[in-house]
């Protein structure tokens, strides 16, 4: 039984997790209420002593994924624009010691990533890539079943390569990044600014909402949600593009709206010096507590069924 904790710019969760992938009872607590590291710490040690009561077990190891910059080897946080008092805290060393466990660290991407190769869309694929697409868009790589790590084992940001060089700024310093111009807020950004400017719908309208209106036939929100998937399917081009992976899973709460039909069509266009249709694009299937089982997927991926020791 793994302890898994979900750290997130809106809350952090913790469970626990069988070794079938097995959500066996988790708890929530809101991330501003952490924002001090003593704080998150405390939060997240009560949440995980009451989720091994109320599953009647003890935990076996802990791990842990997490939004932002964090530093998988040494169980350190970088630079987390939600959490900026975590920089430098190590809650794998304070974990450890807490709980007298092997814990383990990674990119909530990565996580979620070994989730869906291990129990989810990806189960049987060596060579998968793993994106979510909602408020910004995050993913992980596999290659040959090891988790991509680049220089400094650092975790590869695939929402911010450019596939627009004329679209909007984006917080990393370029323009049009693929997380710049195919998220929820991108969507809605483009549709807002556009309705305001032809008077077509006064509202101000989410991405949720305008997926809606383009099934009601509405022509605004049906171009928003075209180029929204012209945008998700150039940025899923250039992935294929560059690994050619066997298998591309895509959660997150854009993918409720878009077709993936649609979205390979775009690949079809640009992929032409790669056999593009031997990568399959699929869901995600482990639904709303992805991120929590991929957590424990962290522990089984460095401690577990590899058992090798290998990072």
């Amino acid at each position: 039984m793994i302890g898994a904790v979900d750290i997130g710019g809106t809350k952090i969760a913790a469970g626990i997790v069988d070794d079938a992938g097995i959500v066996l009872a988790k708890l929530e607590t809101p991330t501003e209420a952490a924002r001090a590291y003593p704080d998150g710490l405390r939060h997240v040690v009560r949440m995980l002593r009451e989720a091994a009561k109320k599953a009647n077990t003890e935990l076996s190891g802990i791990g842990i994924g997490s939004t932002g910059w964090v530093f998988p080897i040494t169980g350190e946080f970088g630079d987390v624009d939600f959490l900026p008092g975590w920089k430098g805290c190590n809650p794998v060393k304070d974990l450890a010691r807490e709980f007298g466990v092997p814990v383990a660290l990674e990119n909530d991407g990565d996580a979620a990533a070994l989730g869906e190769a291990a129990w989810g869309a990806g189960k049987g694929k060596s060579r998968l890539i793993y994106v979510t697409v909602g408020t910004g868009i995050g993913g992980g790589i596999i290659l040959d079943g090891e988790l991509y790590r680049g220089a400094d084992k650092a975790h590869p940001e695939v929402g911010h390569h450019v596939v627009d060089s004329f679209g909007p700024e984006c917080t990393c310093g370029f323009r049009g990044c693929w997380e710049a111009v195919a998220t929820g807020p991108a969507m809605a950004e483009w549709f807002n600014t556009n309705a305001a400017a032809t008077t077509r719908h006064p509202e101000v309208l989410d991405a949720k909402e305008i997926f809606q209106l383009a099934r009601q036939g509405h022509l605004l929100a049906r171009e928003a949600v075209a180029r929204e998937v012209h945008y998700l399917g150039l940025g899923v081009a250039n992935l294929i593009n560059l690994f050619v992976p066997e298998r591309i899973v895509m959660g997150g709460s854009i993918m409720k709206g878009v077709s993936l039909g649609e979205i390979c069509q775009v690949v079809a266009k640009g992929c032409r010096f790669v056999p593009f249709e031997k990568t399959e694009i699929a869901l995600a299937s482990l639904g709303e507590d992805a991120n929590l089982i991929g957590a424990a997927q962290v522990w089984h991926y460095r401690f577990g069924r590899r058992a090798t020791g290998a990072a």
